[in-house]
């Protein structure tokens, strides 16, 4: 995480909350130092941003540095509080943590009472046993596709048959609890659908796909409907 990042995250973490928060539990969520958090935090206080405490006893953001509320009612909450639960349950890490933040910037700019009903949701997602085991790093597959890089991968098919393809990773697909990827294989030149769960291995290449008629995610959305 590049420092600035890191910086604007200390404060939206402080943000959401409304209990002093540690330094040690600060260099958890950022994965770093007590000493670096220690840093941050004198930095940022040099910068004018309103932090209440001190190394030892905790840090409070002053609620006078909230940014406009944002207008949300409370049956929008629970829906991004599932959401952002099922994210957890099913994703992977970083996009969990993603998450996560995105909560915690809701949550910031919420007037009391409604961040009050929001930290009492109704609506829970659980991990779920029938969650299948992935072989791959979901996260570098998720941002392949943003990236538009080709992927090598070793398949496995329902009967049992292995192969080795080269794919342009075009989107993931959840039907729980089966993650697909859909592509186009320039292996066997059409679009394919591969179980996440069912990849043996894979490898993110430096090459870069560039949209191109009759692979891109439009067309194989368009062949879907022509069924």
């Amino acid at each position: 995480m590049r420092r600035a990042d890191r910086l604007f995250r200390i404060v939206e973490y402080l943000k959401a909350r409304r209990e002093a928060v540690t330094g040690e539990e600060l260099a958890r969520e950022m994965e770093i130092g007590v000493r670096t958090i220690y840093r941050d935090i004198a930095d940022l206080r040099s910068s004018g941003v309103p932090i209440i405490g001190e190394a030892g006893v905790g840090y409070l953001l002053s609620r006078d540095y909230l940014v406009k509320p944002l207008m949300f009612d409370i049956e929008e909450l629970d829906a991004l509080s599932l959401g952002a639960q099922m994210i957890e349950s099913w994703g992977d890490a970083a996009i969990a943590r993603s998450a996560r933040q995105a909560i915690d910037k809701i949550t910031a700019v919420l007037p009391e009472v409604l961040a009050a009903e929001a930290n009492h949701s109704t609506a829970y997602a659980c991990a779920s046993r029938s969650k299948l085991p992935i072989a791959i790093d979901l996260t570098s597959l998720r941002r392949a596709i943003r990236s538009k890089r080709l992927v090598e991968i070793g398949y496995t098919d329902e009967s049992g048959k292995k192969s080795q393809r080269r794919i342009r990773p075009l989107c993931l697909v959840f039907i729980a609890p089966v993650w697909l990827v859909a592509a186009w294989c320039e292996t066997r030149q059409g679009f394919r659908e591969f179980r996440v769960d069912r990849i043996t291995s894979m490898k993110v290449t430096d090459e870069e796909f560039r949209p191109e008629k009759g692979k891109s995610i439009e067309d194989l959305q368009k062949q879907k409907l022509n069924r």
